[in-house]
């Protein structure tokens, strides 16, 4: 994190709402479902530092309900209010010492935004009903014009959660040269049919409820509170996970219900009023809503969200991203069931089909949906890693590579081709895929399971999948890369048969580097101690080891040969002058203390494990 990390107070200040009415083209702006606005007011905010050519611009979309006030004090304030104030600010997770944060108000809400509550210039009186209906694409441009007007053409990135993030997408999709990175948070390409079914309640709630008046309610003194009311309900029962509504509120009574008389009972029986805590907290989000938000705004900004569909709209999402030429982070929520993390790895998975730049983070989330806005300490730390650094960036304090591995990272250059594209299975820091982009020029994607180290190789630069090995690199496609690499990992996987067929389908050719369990010290020192070995490459207690796996050469190489995997090379890597006189001598599985392997699928090389090739380092 960032030199101010540590310090929670410090906060971007007082920060002064704007609003622009917006220059649109021939007049006015036509919408994508036909409507026309013939003016567009939009209430934005602005914080943190502006570079002098503007290049360090961030926009954020805000989600469903929200507005422009992302972080800092409303004019007045003397504490913060912002939606997102932990993440944003001097020190954070969007670091406003080195960015410049621009948020509006969505088209259709009603922040200050034109809406439905607005006054219609052809009547003279608020739109209601005959406010047009919406898209995210009309959400977006009206976005990109406002950034347009206040002199910005690109923005150095896009971030949005839920509903933000399906804009996020849709600014790299519909403007691909003016945005260099999109963030996606805990979004989807569209909406599932659970998901649907909350919002069609939602909907029926508002519009059934009579005071609505078919949305002409504006001056009449009645407005649809009630239903309102209940669709803010429904949509709060999403933003929590299970766990996190058992673990608030379980099955407790409210306290006036533990305290009252028989009489209160009674009545309380008769309107069927239940006691629940779980209750009060639905009725208190409720009614902070109604206080704020629009019922015309809520339909229309949901409508838009539940049509958005990007596999409709272009056939599939490969199609989709075709164009898209911004770096991508996808992060999905463990605990989120409105959008589920399976769709955020489809939106992955898509962009490593077209081969786009995509990092992807499956974050351990319990809370549910709401999360990202409450729950955002790994979030900020894959946020700053990923966002573009301006100015000189901050040493970063890790530590020069062991020789070991260097020379070991020495060995595996040798065996990648120049301009290759590198799949790098536990990746680490990417220390490797560092020095392959710097020496040969590759294009890398890093597999790691560790958040550190994701956190780490994505602060280096490089794109990097959060997923488990053994879960078989699903939303890898297959042929993906050229070559990948499975450094030290084969060991301490579940299934090692099973990655290596995975690998060997995502790639043509792989390389796998393991310690070698039948070097001559390691069998020494077992049959003279009669203990498991330590030190070297094993330097682990047997019962505290992440190998889980201790196999020799010969064990891999008989692998390879029941799974008819091609052995193309094998290099004998040495652990000191003893095991070099053994290797000179031929017997590699006495004389090898760690082993680098390039193997292939038997039909593509034509080799097999006997025709391997060995060199002795």
């Amino acid at each position: 994190m960032p030199k101010n990390a540590a310090d929670p107070v410090r906060s971007v200040g007082v920060v002064e709402p704007q609003t622009l009415r917006l220059q649109l083209p021939a007049g006015s702006l036509r919408l994508e479902k036909g409507g026309v606005l013939p003016e567009i007011e939009v209430a934005y905010e602005r914080c943190g530092w502006l570079a002098p050519d503007k290049s360090n611009v961030i926009y954020i979309c805000h989600a469903l309900t929200g507005d422009a006030h992302v972080a800092g004090c409303r004019p007045g304030e003397t504490q913060p209010s912002g939606w997102w104030e932990e993440m944003v600010g001097p020190g954070r997770g969007i670091d406003t010492d080195h960015y410049h944060v621009v948020c509006a108000n969505m088209l259709g809400g009603c922040k200050g935004t034109t809406g439905p509550g607005s006054i219609n210039p052809a009547m003279g009186k608020p739109y209601g009903s005959q406010f047009p209906r919406l898209t995210v694409g009309d959400i977006v441009t009206v976005q990109r014009l406002l950034l347009q007007q206040l002199g910005i053409e690109r923005v150095a990135a896009v971030i949005g959660g839920s509903f933000g993030g399906m804009q996020a997408m849709e600014w790299a999709i519909r403007f691909p040269e003016a945005i260099g990175r999109a963030v996606v948070i805990a979004s989807a390409s569209s909406l599932n049919s659970q998901a649907l079914a909350f919002d069609i309640l939602g909907r029926q709630a508002v519009v059934q409820d009579p005071d609505w008046q078919n949305g002409d309610y504006y001056g009449t003194g009645r407005a649809p509170v009630r239903g309102l009311a209940q669709a803010r309900k429904l949509g709060h029962i999403t933003y929590l996970s299970q766990q996190t509504m058992k673990d608030k509120f379980g099955r407790e009574k409210r306290p006036e219900w533990l305290q009252a008389d028989a009489a209160f009972h009674d009545e309380s029986r008769r309107t069927f009023r239940s006691y629940f805590q779980v209750e009060s907290y639905l009725e208190h989000q409720a009614a902070k809503f109604i206080e704020r938000f629009d019922a015309n705004s809520y339909l229309h900004i949901i409508e838009a969200m539940d049509e958005y569909d990007l596999e409709e709209r272009f056939g599939s999402l490969k199609q989709a991203f075709a164009n898209v030429q911004a770096r991508v982070l996808i992060v999905a929520l463990s605990g989120d069931w409105l959008f589920m993390p399976e769709q955020s790895a489809d939106l992955a998975r898509a962009l490593l089909q077209d081969r786009k730049r995509v990092t992807y983070c499956h974050l351990d989330a319990p809370a549910g949906h709401d999360a990202f806005l409450t729950h955002i300490d790994k979030l900020q730390h894959v946020l700053h890693a990923f966002l573009p650094w301006v100015g000189p960036r901050p040493p970063s304090g890790r530590q020069k590579p062991p020789s070991r591995a260097t020379a070991e990272y020495d060995a595996v250059l040798d065996l990648i081709p120049p301009r290759s594209r590198v799949l790098d299975l536990g990746c680490g820091d990417g220390a490797l895929l560092s020095r392959l982009e710097q020496e040969r020029g590759t294009q890398g994607v890093g597999v790691e399971i560790d958040v550190e180290c994701v956190i780490r190789a994505t602060d280096n630069g490089h794109d990097v999948l959060l997923e488990d090995i053994d879960d078989g690199l699903a939303m890898i496609p297959d042929d993906a890369f050229d070559v990948a690499v499975l450094s030290e990992t084969l060991q301490v996987v579940r299934r090692p048969r099973f990655v290596l067929q995975q690998i060997l389908r995502v790639a043509r050719e792989a390389i796998v580097t393991f310690p070698n369990f039948g070097y001559a010290l390691v069998r020494a020192q077992l049959l003279l101690s009669g203990r498991m070995p330590k030190g070297g490459q094993l330097p682990f207690e047997w019962y505290d080891t992440p190998n889980i796996h201790l196999f020799t050469l010969n064990d891999f190489l008989a692998l390879c040969r029941a799974d008819g995997i091609a052995v193309q090379e094998v290099r004998a890597l040495p652990g000191g002058p003893c095991s070099r006189a053994l290797l000179a001598l031929g017997l590699r599985n006495l004389g090898a203390e760690r082993v680098i392997v390039r193997i292939a699928r038997g039909a593509v090389s034509g080799l097999s494990p006997e025709t391997v090739v060995t060199s002795n380092q």
